[in-house]
């Protein structure tokens, strides 16, 4: 057996062209949809993040700018701009970039964000919405992950579901909304105990670890859907996912590879939630 692939960058490209009517009926109404982006310090990979979130805005026709600080700035001047940003009404969405310096408190960075204009999803009133399976926005790669199911058509109802990381921005939203579309979820990490006997079980397989090729072959069910989120550097300069991709695609029925799977999903759905953040305000949604 080899797995179909489902491919992300196909499906990114396909939703960002209908994004495009939405942006337009948004702008004849006068609410262009508007996201601002900060970025606190110059960390190579959140530069290279920022600059394609912002580009990705552009592309289909809505608002974006960068703020940009330098590393030491003190907390209450991004706070600031924040609440600025909060009261500014041609801005639907803020998103502060992650990680932050280390003399930051994150949490409250996050939480300063007004919950209708978190299009990341990390406040905690719309970690509450989601987990109460009313969400207001979802976080981008689990939106995403979501997406990919959709398009390969599959049915989580009643399917044993296994995530492999905890993380706030992944692994936590992307078990709520398994357990929301009626699947049962047990959430691992690199350290759970006969960790193989758990994801041998698993009919969906979500890697998202932060470790190089973990995911091996014996440890996959055969016939999966294995969604790789890992993106990692390899010393001779190649990426590859938390998911040993040549073994596993042999094993399971549907894999996305990296890159060109959940990553292009990522940029998209936050152009999404932005969007949707606008539609509502101007009555749509």
């Amino acid at each position: 057996m080899t797995a179909q692939i489902i491919d992300g960058k196909a499906l990114a490209d396909e939703l960002r062209q209908s994004f495009k009517a939405r942006v337009e009926a948004l702008a004849a109404r006068g609410q262009r949809p508007g996201l601002v982006v900060i970025l606190v310090g110059e960390d190579p990979a959140s530069q290279v993040y920022v600059k394609n979130k912002v580009n990705g805005c552009l592309a289909i026709g809505m608002h974006s700018e960068k703020i940009t600080y330098d590393a030491a700035v003190d907390q209450a001047t991004v706070l600031k701009k924040i609440a600025e940003l909060n009261a500014d009404p041609a801005i639907h969405g803020i998103l502060v970039q992650l990680p932050l310096p280390k003399h930051f408190d994150e949490e409250a960075v996050l939480e300063a964000i007004a919950a209708d204009k978190d299009v990341d999803g990390f406040h905690a009133e719309n970690v509450g919405a989601l987990a109460q399976g009313n969400p207001r926005f979802i976080p981008c790669t689990p939106y995403g992950v979501m997406k990919m199911f959709e398009q390969g058509k599959v049915d989580l109802s009643g399917k044993e579901a296994v995530v492999i990381g905890r993380s706030n921005i992944v692994g936590k939203p992307m078990a709520l909304l398994l357990i929301n579309a009626g699947a049962t979820v047990t959430v691992c990490n690199s350290r759970t105990k006969d960790l193989a006997g758990h994801t041998r079980r698993a009919d969906i397989l979500v890697a998202a670890v932060g470790k190089p090729k973990f995911v091996t072959a014996d440890m996959v069910k055969p016939g999966a859907v294995v969604i790789d989120v890992g993106i990692n550097r390899l010393p001779d300069g190649k990426l590859c996912g938390d998911v040993d991709f040549v073994g596993c695609r042999e094993v399971a029925g549907q894999i996305t590879p990296v890159p060109g799977g959940v990553g292009p999903m990522t940029i998209t759905m936050l152009l999404a939630n932005t969007i949707e953040a606008a539609e509502r305000k101007a009555g749509i949604r």
